[in-house]
């Protein structure tokens, strides 16, 4: 556990240029503060079967922190939760190393099924403010969900993925549009669409103005 922690503070230095030290980040962070009480209950539910109690740690997290985390949730060493406020992540959730998350994601469930349920995020995954990710569907390596997608289709390695209901804009280093984790640069594949319908009604109304000229 300790070095889960340990990995935890240098993603805060790695990845949070407003990280100036250590005490600051014990004080201070609530993605930090709900990072290690889940470490906590998830050894008491997991190892020890002490759920109860797990559960009620993970609640009292939540009222300090604003982030709730299920006890089951798998998370390994490294996650960064920027903010945290508004963050959820299911019981069947899988977190890979050096994920970040910014607040308001939501890593859900769609339904009332049982077993696997929710959401693998595999290492090195960025998710965006208030994007949420659904039901039983891996996020590849290394790939960036922009903020306010929903995600509900597994997403390939090495992808960016924007829109309601996500697309992928980027796959293995190849461009499908422009995109950077700045999320002001993120395109929206439903406008691009609707930008693309507009230019084809321009064109269809020029070539009808020309047909009745010739009559």
């Amino acid at each position: 556990m300790l070095k889960s922690i340990s990995k935890d503070i240098k993603a805060i230095f790695e990845r949070d240029p407003a990280a100036r030290n250590i005490l600051e980040i014990a004080i201070t962070y609530p993605g930090f503060h709900a990072l290690l009480s889940h470490r906590v209950a998830h050894c008491l539910h997991s190892r020890l079967k002490l759920r109860l109690i797990a559960r009620l740690i993970s609640h009292i997290s939540r009222l300090f922190t604003g982030v709730e985390i299920h006890p089951g949730a798998e998370i390994a060493p490294g996650v960064f939760i920027d903010h945290g406020m508004g963050v959820v992540i299911g019981e069947t959730a899988n977190v890979g190393e050096n994920v970040t998350l910014y607040q308001g994601v939501t890593l859900g469930g769609t339904g009332k099924e049982r077993g696997k349920r929710h959401p693998t995020l595999e290492d090195g995954v960025v998710v965006g403010a208030g994007a949420k990710v659904l039901g039983n569907i891996i996020i590849g390596a290394n790939s960036r969900v922009g903020a306010g997608s929903v995600v509900v289709d597994p997403v390939p390695p090495n992808s960016t993925v924007v829109g309601v209901p996500g697309h992928v804009v980027r796959r293995e280093g190849e461009r499908v549009a422009s995109v950077s984790l700045d999320h002001r640069d993120l395109i929206d594949p439903v406008e691009e669409m609707l930008e693309k319908l507009e230019q084809r009604i321009e064109r269809l109304e020029a070539q009808l103005a020309q047909v009745l000229d010739e009559q």
